[in-house]
């Protein structure tokens, strides 16, 4: 971990005992103090971030933006959206609750009207983190039927999943916060949509919320506003559109459905969608654009769906069908974010499991991992090393990890292979760059890369 980010936390940490100050503080703290102590920890959580982590989201200026006549975004990590009426006014997604306190300043400056509806797209903190700050009574909170037990799991491993996010999303706090209104969970829909849309007017506003599960998850819903002719996504898209959907996420979640995210696409297709508004960066506009980028993500993903099965049903193995299946230059599509290998092995992964009748090990809590001290014996670190440098040389760098995660089993402290293995991550480091790009790969490497300095005393 970099020093920057090891500062940050420090600051956070401490911050969040203001925090903890203020929760337990009683009656007489008001929300507006809770308010003005998550944006202190939220600005200074920010500012020690590094520019070339998690893809620059943090990077994002807190604005508003009317995006037509009576709706407006607030921008930031994840963006809220304010839709008023003369009946009151409809909230779509809220955030990261570290954003909160300014996202709604700036929104409420707009209108003051009773806020009905809260509809979240779903239990991704950064889309629901502000829910609890937003609500107000009588105020309908809207989500998917998965929603609740999307957010119970997400909940209860929140220890094990916590640290393999802030691997990939330096901003969050060493460990996860507990108290009051910024914890994550603790939102109960009071409507669900599943099969049937959810459709309602208010104020002469026609809202129709969708069912859109797929490549965040099972729970994605979407807004549409048939007379502006605008849809909010969430994360329905993912963060970047057009991109190759994230059907695997590295941090850790449940298997996302390739098939249900086809569907999904589907439908959206069919809509004259004038305005995309996704719940991250900004909105796309053109009827024939959004169409045909929602039809080209639509393809690629049947395609590579469809290649997978096929290459299954030869008695293709996994690995070789990572390696294989490549985008046909007319679908062609930005790989930040979702990437086609990971997508392989997620779903063969999710029709045949994690067995892959490769070895009668894989059914073992005996991992081959647990030899490599012993192999590392057997073969001699000096031999392992040399190995190792020959695949690096000739372009095969995970070939070569492999190899130096045995020596370094053998002897932790060795130092010629830990500085192969620091060259040969920078250089992956720098193919990842150069190639496809993706966030998650690039913050992965870095973060590997500081712990094979810090082994070596290189500090970081």
């Amino acid at each position: 971990m970099s020093k920057s980010l090891k500062i940050g936390g420090v600051v956070v940490a401490i911050l969040a005992t203001l925090v903890l100050w203020l929760w337990l503080g009683g009656d007489g703290v008001k929300k507006t103090a809770r308010l003005k102590a998550v944006e202190v920890i939220g600005n200074l959580a920010m500012r020690t971030i590094p520019d070339d982590v998690a893809g620059g989201f943090h990077k994002i200026p807190i604005e508003r933006k009317e995006l037509a006549p009576g709706v407006y975004q607030a921008t930031g990590v994840a963006n809220t959206h304010l839709i008023t009426t003369d009946d009151g006014d409809v909230l779509f997604d809220t955030g990261l609750a570290l954003q909160v306190p300014q996202q709604m300043e700036l929104l409420k400056e707009v209108s003051d009207g009773p806020l009905t509806h809260i509809i979240v797209s779903h239990s991704h903190a950064d889309h629901m983190g502000g829910t609890k700050f937003w609500k107000e009574d009588g105020t309908e909170i809207v989500a998917h039927r998965e929603y609740t037990e999307e957010q119970r799991y997400l909940k209860e491993l929140e220890p094990y999943l916590h640290h393999r996010n802030r691997t990939l999303f330096p901003w969050m706090p060493e460990e996860p916060p507990q108290i009051g209104l910024i914890a994550y969970g603790g939102v109960e829909p009071t409507i669900t949509v599943g099969d049937d849309d959810l459709i309602f007017e208010q104020g002469g506003v026609r809202f129709e919320v969708l069912n859109t599960p797929g490549a965040e998850g099972a729970d994605n819903i979407s807004l549409w506003l048939p007379q502006k002719k605008i849809l909010f996504t969430g994360d329905t898209l993912g963060p970047l559109f057009p991109q190759f959907p994230n059907i695997f996420t590295m941090r850790g979640e449940k298997v996302r459905k390739p098939v249900e995210y086809i569907a999904t696409l589907n439908r959206l297709i069919e809509l004259d969608i004038e305005m995309l508004v996704p719940s991250h960066h900004t909105p796309v506009t053109g009827v024939e654009n959004i169409r045909a980028a929602l039809t080209k993500i639509r393809d690629a993903t049947k395609y590579v769906h469809d290649e997978t099965v096929r290459g299954m049903n030869e008695g293709r193995s996994v690995h070789e069908l990572m390696e294989e299946i490549q985008l046909p230059p007319e679908l062609e599509l930005t790989q930040e974010h979702g990437r086609v290998s990971w997508a392989v092995r997620s779903i063969w992964e999710y029709y045949a499991t994690w067995f892959h009748f490769d070895s009668i090990t894989e059914l073992y809590p005996v991992p081959a991992r647990s030899m490599y001290a012993e192999l590392a014996e057997l073969a001699g670190p000096e031999a392992l090393v040399a190995k190792a440098k020959e695949h690096a040389d000739a372009g095969e760098p995970v070939r070569a990890l492999h190899l130096l995660e045995v020596a370094v089993a053998g002897d932790p402290d060795n130092a010629p292979a830990l500085r192969l293995r620091l060259t040969t991550l920078e250089a992956m480091l720098q193919t990842a760059i150069d190639g496809v790009g993706n966030n998650y790969e690039k913050d992965y490497l870095r973060q590997q890369i500081a712990l094979t300095r810090e082994a070596l005393g290189q500090g970081s």
